[in-house]
């Protein structure tokens, strides 16, 4: 071993100078970059709100719709109350919103749900956050692509046919587009944003005006599929069933607080005024679009959605204004899945990080993002459009339990953090995982908000899981606790894998007093002898084997090996039932049962390697069915000794 000539020590560092080839995946996702490039790739506000935002604005493209849906029950005459259903939904916005600030403030490493419920309240409940976010996420990438197909299919009712494939098609391109990396996928995401913004504050703006004016109108020929069936009475019931439809607004308020890492510095100031600016966008056209659905007569329908009725009737009919905010509609509702695409892998390698996920979760990939939790989002959201044919309405009632769960333990676990906060001295610091807890002054105003979020956010879940239970919130109801299950027994295999490997009160492993060597081969060649030679370096101790299937093969083997093996022993294993794995495993077998103490049986395997690749299917890998077989026998080695033919 040489010594670095610096400290003395065994240890040297070098710096690789290989860089990684063109590929189909650099045309595909751009060049590989260097971890030192990982500063770069942060973004600010603006394009900071493209990224974490979009979720929490497109929901204002189908809030409105679902509530107006359940509502339509009633009768038309119960869409007026879709009205204070929004201004409710507002409020507990606003509640989200304060407590979230905190949050991000508090937490400026990211995590959201996830580290909070870890630090405050223990593991269990921070696999429930975790579970319930993952599971949020996959469903907002499923629900806001199908309700994008669905804003285009309104406009083109010609492609209804095609839906799942469009839908399809639009996870695809998020999933690339991500690949290429936060910066550049933001960067480009972020004109389609404001774009949506700006359409549908014109609308609302020009729909509001003429309403004050009086010159709105109303729908014409709006679709009456959904006003059809016979009206229900208006019961409490069925308006909580509205209301809980509409909090899906307030879906992706969390986002930022999970993406904080994303920002740039001062990342909690950035993060903390970017929320306050998605909550001001999202409030106001929710209230708009709500307002003005009421004054137009606009009604819920499977066919042509509240958005597209609205841009027709207050632009007049389906001309340039109409396409604009379709299109903007569309793109955004596409958009909303990049917000769980930059933050499910996030949290997934967070997750992993602390042993509950697979380690390769924690993998960056060459652009500098967790490619394989963005490729798993992507997979099992295509799954869940498929199985629900892209039906906003059948995915809707799958998507909040996940988001208020975790809201429920992230203001809880806050409230109980400023508790420890008001318990310290000043000057007194409490570090734990994921933050460094000081004393607070204000700590028991911030105790009130986060503890009333709690509160707030626990009974809409609970509202949620009653009027949505039968409609499919099951499903999510016993996810959860299956995925929490799941993640158990992930992080009980790597603990048992790490008390196996440590070095703690570690006793030398006694010297191995002797190595017995196996070589397998089909016939005396050149590929065989060079596995003999690499053998005669590991022990004298050497025994080649051939499997016979054929005696007049075996007789060639028998006089090629005394001409060519060296003075080595060979074995011939005749098999009458032409079997070839099954001899060998038995012999192999034979020799194991005779192993003295701190012997190791290596069994060396020659394997012909072609140069075109094609024709590695015409040989047999025997090496690999060995050790699928053998893989669990202790002191048993497998070697592979390649011989390179044309």
């Amino acid at each position: 071993m040489n010594l670095d000539d610096n400290n003395g020590t065994t240890v040297v560092h070098r710096t690789t100078g290989h860089k990684p080839r063109k590929s189909w995946s650099t045309l595909l996702i751009g060049r590989p970059l260097p971890t030192a490039d990982a500063p770069h790739q942060t973004i600010g506000r603006l394009i900071g709100l493209a990224v974490f935002s979009s979720d929490a604005l497109s929901s204002v493209a189908y809030a409105t719709q679902e509530m107006l849906i359940i509502l339509a029950l009633a009768g038309a005459s119960a869409f007026s109350y879709s009205i204070p259903l929004a201004i409710a939904t507002c409020v507990l916005l606003v509640i989200l919103t304060l407590s979230y600030e905190q949050t991000i403030h508090a937490y400026p490493r990211g995590g959201g749900s996830y580290i909070v419920s870890r630090d405050n309240l223990g593991a269990f409940p921070a696999l429930v956050a975790g579970a319930a976010l993952l599971t949020d996420y996959i469903l907002t990438v499923a629900v806001s692509i199908s309700s994008g197909t669905a804003q285009l299919i309104s406009a083109i009712p010609s492609l209804v046919n095609y839906k799942i494939w469009i839908a399809i098609a639009m996870v695809i391109f998020i999933m690339v587009m991500n690949l290429r990396g936060v910066k550049e996928s933001g960067a480009a995401f972020s004109i389609p944003t404001y774009f949506f913004v700006v359409m549908m504050y014109l609308m609302v703006g020009i729909g509001l005006f003429r309403l004050i004016a009086g010159s709105l109108g109303t729908v014409v020929n709006p679709p009456m599929d959904l006003m059809a069936e016979v009206a229900q009475p208006l019961t409490l019931f069925l308006i909580l069933r509205a209301f809980s439809s509409g909090t899906s607004a307030v879906t992706g308020i969390e986002a930022i607080s999970d993406g904080i890492t994303a920002f740039k510095e001062p990342r909690s100031k950035t993060a903390g005024q970017t929320l306050i600016m998605m909550a001001v966008i999202l409030g106001s056209l929710l209230l708009g679009i709500t307002i003005l659905a009421n004054q137009m007569g606009a009604l819920p329908s499977e066919h042509e959605t509240i958005i597209s009725q609205m841009a027709r009737t207050i632009f007049g009919d389906r001309n340039l204004g109409y396409i604009l905010v379709i299109s903007a509609t569309t793109v955004i509702l596409m958009m909303a899945a990049n917000t769980a695409f930059a933050d499910f892998p996030r949290l997934s390698a967070i997750t992993a990080a602390d042993g509950f996920l697979p380690r390769q979760m924690t993998y960056r990939g060459s652009r500098l993002v967790y490619s394989r939790g963005i490729v798993a989002l992507a997979l099992i959201a295509i799954l869940l459009i498929v199985l629900f044919n892209a039906s906003v309405t059948r995915l809707i009632p799958l998507y909040a339990i996940g988001v208020f769960l975790s809201f429920t333990l992230s203001q809880l676990g806050m409230a109980l953090r400023w508790r420890k906060s008001g318990k310290l001295a000043e000057g007194e610091e409490l570090k734990e995982k994921g933050s460094t807890l000081t004393f607070e002054k204000n700590w028991f105003q911030k105790m009130i908000i986060n503890g009333f979020g709690a509160l707030i956010t626990l009974t809409v879940l609970i509202i949620f899981t009653v009027t949505k239970f039968s409609e499919g919130a099951y499903i999510v109801v016993i996810l959860i606790p299956v995925l929490v299950a799941v993640f158990w027994s992930i992080h009980h295999h790597y603990e048992m894998i790490a008390k196996q490997l440590s070095l703690d009160h570690v006793v030398a492993a006694p010297r191995v007093v002797r190595q017995r060597v196996i070589i397998p081969i089909s016939g005396v060649h050149q590929g065989s002898l060079a596995g003999l030679r690499y053998a005669r370096t590991l022990s004298d101790d050497i025994t080649a084997v051939h499997v016979s299937v054929d005696p007049e093969e075996a007789i060639r083997v028998q006089q090629k090996w005394e001409k060519w093996g060296e003075g080595y022993r060979l074995v011939i294993l005749d098999s009458p039932y032409r079997l070839f794995i099954e001899p060998l495993l038995e012999y192999i077998d034979e020799i194991d049962a005779q192993r003295i103490p701190n012997e190791v049986i290596t069994i060396v395997v020659p394997f012909f390697v072609p140069r075109n690749p094609l024709a590695n299917g015409l040989h047999t890998r025997t090496a690999a069915a060995l050790r699928n077989v053998l893989l669990g026998r202790k002191d048993i080695v497998i070697i592979e000794v390649p011989y390179q033919v044309d």
